[in-house]
Order: C-alpha cells, then sequence, then structure tokens
C-alpha cells in the first residue's frame, strides 16, 4: 500500500453506528476507511446525534432536510402501509422524493470542491439498492468516482410465489420504472470509473443493465463483522465436539415471511423423536409473522423445544451466538445477511437457502445451501442438515473451524484494506 494517505469524499447518506442494516454497514465501512485514508464525510442529518457521539473532531457535514420534505416523508410513509406492514417496493417508490433532495444539495454543496481536485476520490456508498443516482458525478471530470457496494434485486425464487405475493411483489415493477424515468440514473453507472457489487446476481444485473465491462465491476460484499464478534478457532474445538448435553440451533432475524422461520420450525416437527431430544432451538427477531409461528410451535408440540425471544439490540445478540452450535437462516431472498457471517464468526456451521448473498458466503466446508426449489424440498433438507449436524460432532468441529477460517476476510478492517487498494488503482489511473 502506498504511503500517501488520500483524500477522500465518502457520499454515505446512511451511516449511523446506533442503528442497523445498511445504515450501520456505512458507519463500518467509514469508520474503517477513515482510518487508512483522509476522508470528508457527507451525510444526512438524521446521523448527527450518533456520529457526533463517536467522532466529535471528524470532517463531517450533513444534510439537513426542507419541511417539505419532512412532511412528505411521513405521508410517503403512511400511504405505504397495509395493515401495518410496510410495503417496500412502493416505499422506496415513493420516497425517492427525500434521497433525491439529498443528492441535489450534496452536488450543491461539494460539485466546485470536487472540481477543484480538491479531493483525489469521491465514493459513494449507500443508499446501496441499485436504483439511485448520484449526481456528485457530474463534477467528478478529472476525478475518478467509485459506487458501492450496490446490492439488492434478487428476484423470489419460482417455487415460492405465495411468499412472494405476501411481500407484495405485484409492486416489484415499480424498480424497472425508476430506471427510466429517474434523471442521472443511468449516467450514474455508465460513467463511474468502478463500481462494486454486493452479490453476483446484482454484478450481472448491473453488467446487463448497463454494459458495464468488466474490467469496470468487481464482486465485493457489503456485509461485514467486527472483532468482537470473531472467535478464536482453538476455543471452539472443545464445545463443537460435545455429545452429552443438549444442541442449540439459532436463528436471528425479522420475522416476516420471506425469512423462512415456518420452514425451520416444521422441519423440527419432522425430526425424530431421538433427535428431537438433543435439541433445542431459539428464534431471536420480532416481526408482522411472531404471533403465527408462536401458534406454530404449539399446535406442533414443540414449546419445550423452541423458544421465540423477539427483538435485541444487535449488539446483544452476540451472546446467543456464543451459546448455540448450529445457525439456520432459511431466507428465501437475502441480500446482504449479515447474521450468517456473524454466526460463522463465532464458529457455527450454518444451513442458508441458496439464493442471494448467503448461499456465497456459506461454502460445503461450513455448512449447508438448500436450492430453493419449493417449499417442501427446502423444509425436507432443513431437516436432513440439521439431522447430520446433530449426530456429527466431528463434522461440527470441521464445519466451525473452516467457518471462522472463511470469515476473516470479512472484518470490517481487511474489507477498508480492500478498498483503499482500489482507491490506490483508481488515483494511479486517473481520468
Amino acid at each position: 500500500m502506498k504511503n500517501k494517505r488520500l483524500k477522500v469524499l465518502l457520499i454515505i447518506e446512511q451511516c449511523n453506528p446506533e442503528w442497523a442494516s445498511v445504515p450501520l454497514v456505512g458507519y463500518c465501512f467509514y469508520a474503517n476507511i477513515s482510518q487508512l485514508a483522509e476522508t470528508t464525510l457527507v451525510t444526512h442529518e438524521r446521523n448527527r446525534p450518533a456520529l457526533e457521539k463517536a467522532h466529535p473532531d471528524r470532517d463531517i457535514t450533513y444534510i439537513s432536510e426542507s419541511a417539505f420534505i419532512k412532511k412528505y416523508y411521513s405521508f410517503a410513509e403512511k400511504l405505504s402501509k397495509l395493515n401495518e406492514r410496510v410495503i417496500w417496493p412502493l416505499f422506496h417508490t415513493l420516497t425517492y422524493p427525500v434521497y433525491g433532495e439529498f443528492n441535489r444539495q450534496v452536488y450543491t454543496k461539494f460539485k466546485d470542491s470536487i472540481l477543484q481536485g480538491k479531493y483525489d476520490l469521491v465514493h459513494a456508498m449507500t443508499p446501496m439498492m441499485p436504483r439511485y443516482p448520484v449526481k456528485a458525478i457530474k463534477a467528478c471530470k478529472h476525478t475518478p468516482f467509485i459506487l458501492g457496494p450496490v446490492n439488492g434485486g434478487v428476484p423470489f425464487p419460482k417455487g415460492f410465489q405465495k411468499v412472494a405475493r405476501q411481500e407484495f411483489s405485484d409492486f416489484n415493477f415499480l424498480r424497472s420504472i425508476g430506471r427510466f424515468i429517474i434523471p442521472g440514473y443511468r449516467e450514474t453507472y455508465t460513467k463511474a470509473n468502478y463500481i462494486l457489487a454486493g452479490s453476483t446476481y446484482t454484478l450481472n444485473l448491473v453488467k446487463e443493465l448497463f454494459d458495464i465491462k468488466n474490467e469496470k465491476i468487481e464482486l465485493f460484499y457489503e456485509n461485514g463483522i467486527g472483532s468482537s464478534f470473531l472467535k478464536k478457532e482453538e476455543s471452539v474445538s472443545a464445545s463443537k465436539t460435545r455429545e452429552s448435553s443438549l444442541i442449540n440451533l439459532l436463528f436471528v432475524g425479522r420475522l416476516v415471511p420471506y425469512k423462512g422461520t415456518d420452514m425451520l420450525i416444521d422441519a423440527i416437527s419432522r425430526l425424530q423423536t431421538s433427535i428431537q431430544k438433543k435439541i433445542l432451538l431459539t428464534i431471536v427477531g420480532d416481526g408482522s409473522e411472531r404471533k403465527a409461528l408462536e401458534q406454530q410451535v404449539e399446535k406442533l408440540h414443540l414449546t419445550e423445544i423452541i423458544t421465540v425471544i423477539g427483538w435485541v439490540d444487535q449488539k446483544d445478540t452476540l451472546q446467543y451466538y456464543s451459546n448455540s452450535d448450529i445457525f439456520c437462516f432459511p431466507s428465501i431472498r437475502e441480500f446482504g445477511g449479515a447474521v450468517v457471517l456473524e454466526a460463522m464468526a463465532n464458529g457455527l456451521p450454518c444451513i442458508v437457502v441458496n439464493n442471494g448473498g448467503i448461499g456465497e458466503y456459506v461454502t460445503e466446508e461450513t455448512g449447508f445451501r438448500i436450492n430453493p426449489e419449493s417449499r417442501e424440498f427446502v423444509v425436507q433438507e432443513l431437516t436432513v442438515s440439521i439431522e447430520k449436524l446433530v449426530t456429527n460432532p466431528l463434522l461440527r468441529q470441521t464445519m466451525s473451524i473452516k467457518a471462522i477460517q472463511r470469515v476473516k476476510e470479512f472484518t470490517w478492517s481487511a474489507k477498508a484494506e480492500a478498498v483503499v487498494r482500489i482507491y490506490n488503482k483508481l488515483s494511479a489511473n486517473p481520468k
């Protein structure tokens, strides 16, 4: 790595150390990249309290909302709900003006600085869904522009159309409409010097939509793990081979239809009684399906085996990973799936559905990937995979060690180093 600390303008609209999902991912990238480069962060005003608490001395610009946009967001949020459930495709479409205002203000505030060459690079990171333009690219006439990691657009498997309808997939046509009517959308991708794609599906989608050449795009998973989650290989060897005590299974995630928690419960019900007596399943999470899942557990007479904990803070999930032996996450449509990385970092063999990013995290050495052919097929394979891991302590131990080895490349420090290597490559070959 070069000794020169590059000056980088980081555009991370969602960047918050106290929130989960994309805002936390954006923050983790920022916190680690800023250790290796001279960064100027531009983000939304909503992130100010948390960022000022964590970094009161940093070069951060906060973009405020107008009074109109604040009122509009509240209106759009209400309009996007049906029986208290969010229709996400509609929500993202209706709330685009909120991002649009942010996007315009960033361009207005920074275009002169970019044109004057104040920054070695401009990197736009969030929102991560591949449907947002970045107007600042218009000022990057002599400054390299990098986009991503972008991720999203993964379709529902054909065998799960009922779940797709429950998740309001009929509104997904709004995505393609946006590609044609949002100003600057195509320009952002075609003029970017480099694009990071968070999954193989999204990489191929972007290449096809915008005719992007291989040398301008690469696969770069957006999720990472903090060092606090990463266990040492030797610390799990003994615990994963015990036969006398119960084997703890774990699910962590939102309790919504596409996460597949109902399939996991059904799979547990199909295990032989001798296997059931050896296990406990803890479900950590909350959501619209919680009541139905609890009723399913009661109906199948599994209350002594399965416990639904509810929602807990992200930092508190570490305790559940540490106390578990196997991670089960049969989500049928997952973009990032950070919980899988967290589980692997704790030495848990993972059983996942092979559709989206999580199917790329897990290998044959670290767990089981189930193709989403149908609900019945997934339940059947979940049952088989759980039985294999419960009855084979040596397999659990081997997969546990391989999971920790695999996930080391996903630490935030390693990912930041990889990003800065890309920065150096681009800055050495400017426009």
